[in-house]
C-alpha cells in the first residue's frame, strides 16, 4: 500500500509556513494604517503652511469689506483668503519712513482697489496673526480718519512707493501709540530681507523735487558750522526740528538733512534737482524763540556754498544778511 499521508515532519514544516503565512497577512493592515496615518499628517502639515504659519508680512482686506468706522467694535475680523499686499510684493520696508516699495504689478494692483472716500478696512498681519489694523484712503476723500492709511496712489506712472501713515488728511488727527513698529513686524520683515532701518544721503542720487522748494538753516556750534536742508512747507519749523541731528529722508517728498562742514553740505546741494529752489533762512521761519542764532557762517564760507549751488543748476535765495 502506498502511503498518501504526509511525514510528520513535512507536515511541520508546512504548518510553520501557514503561520508565517497568516502573520504577514495579519500585519498587512497595520501597515495600511500607518501609512494612512502618515497621509493625514501631512495634509494637516501642509494646511498649518496653507494658512499661513510661514507666510511672514503681509496686509489683508476683511471677507466682507468691514467698514472703518466698524472696525473697533468688532470682536472678529475674517480676511480674505489671499492677501493684498504679500511679503513677494515688497522690495524694502523703511522701518524710519514706514514707505513700502512695491513690485510693479503690486503697485499696479493697489491702484486699481476700489477705495471708497469712507475708506477700505485692512489687516496687518505676521503669518497671518493680525497685528494692526488701518484703512485705504483715497486723497480725494473729504472725510478724516484717526487710523493708520494707506493712501491709494493718484496713477501707476507715481514712484512704486505707499506708506503706512497715521491719520488723514494729516498725522494730526491721530490719537493713540504708533503700532507700526511691532516687534514681530520688524522682525518679520528683517528675516525677509526686506527691512532698511533708514535712507542715508549717501544711499541716494538725487533728492525729490518739493513744490516749496528747500529751505537751508545754518548756525555755528562749538567753534564748527552745521547745516539743515529741509523740504520747504508753508508751516512755520520747530527749534528741535531744525536742529535734530537724526536725518530723515523719504522718497516720496520729505527731507531733513543735517551735516557739519562746508564740504558736506555742498555734496548734499549737489544731490538736489537741477532748478530747484533754495531758500537760507534765518529764526524768523522758526516757531519759538530761538535759542540757536542761525545766521550765515563768515562770507568766504557762505560765497563759496552759493557759487557751488549756482554750479548745479539750482535757484539759491539768501533771506538772511551775513554778520
Amino acid at each position: 500500500m502506498i502511503a498518501s499521508a504526509i511525514p510528520w515532519s513535512s507536515g511541520r514544516a508546512n504548518k510553520e509556513q501557514m503561520n508565517r503565512s497568516t502573520r504577514s497577512i495579519s500585519a498587512k493592515p497595520n501597515t495600511v494604517i500607518i501609512i494612512g496615518i502618515l497621509l493625514v499628517l501631512g495634509i494637516l502639515t501642509s494646511s498649518i503652511f496653507a494658512t499661513g504659519a510661514d507666510e511672514g508680512f503681509a496686509i489683508y482686506l476683511t471677507e466682507q469689506d468691514v467698514s472703518p468706522a466698524q472696525m473697533e467694535v468688532l470682536s472678529h475680523v475674517t480676511l480674505t483668503e489671499r492677501p493684498v499686499i504679500s511679503s513677494e510684493d515688497i522690495i524694502t520696508y523703511n522701518a524710519q519712513t514706514h514707505e513700502i516699495r512695491l513690485t510693479d504689478q503690486a503697485f499696479e494692483r493697489i491702484c486699481a482697489l476700489d477705495v471708497p472716500v469712507q475708506g477700505r478696512a485692512f489687516m496687518v498681519c505676521v503669518d497671518k496673526q493680525s497685528i494692526y489694523w488701518g484703512a485705504f484712503w483715497t486723497p480725494i476723500s473729504s472725510i478724516s480718519f484717526d487710523g493708520v492709511t494707506i493712501w491709494q496712489p493718484y496713477s501707476a506712472q507715481d514712484p512704486g512707493i505707499i506708506t503706512l501713515q497715521l491719520g488723514y488728511p494729516s498725522s494730526s488727527f491721530y490719537g493713540g501709540q504708533d503700532p507700526r513698529n511691532s516687534p514681530e513686524i520688524l522682525k518679520s520683515l528683517e528675516q525677509a530681507g526686506k527691512l532698511i532701518d533708514k535712507l542715508s544721503i549717501t544711499s541716494i542720487e538725487e533728492l525729490p523735487h518739493s513744490l516749496k522748494g528747500y529751505e537751508l538753516y545754518s548756525w555755528e556750534e562749538e567753534g564748527q558750522w552745521h547745516f539743515t536742508l529741509t523740504t520747504g512747507t508753508n508751516r512755520i519749523k520747530t527749534l528741535e526740528e531744525i536742529t535734530a541731528e537724526e536725518d530723515l529722508i523719504s522718497e516720496t517728498g520729505w527731507g531733513r538733512i543735517q551735516v557739519a562742514g562746508a564740504d558736506a553740505i555742498k555734496d548734499v546741494l549737489s544731490r538736489l534737482p537741477e532748478g530747484e529752489s533754495v531758500f537760507w533762512c534765518d529764526e524768523s521761519h522758526v516757531g519759538q524763540s530761538a535759542e540757536t542764532d542761525f545766521q550765515l557762517p563768515p562770507e568766504s564760507i557762505a560765497n563759496g556754498i552759493e557759487d557751488y549751488a549756482a554750479q548745479c543748476g539750482l535757484a539759491f535765495v539768501v533771506t538772511i544778511q551775513s554778520c
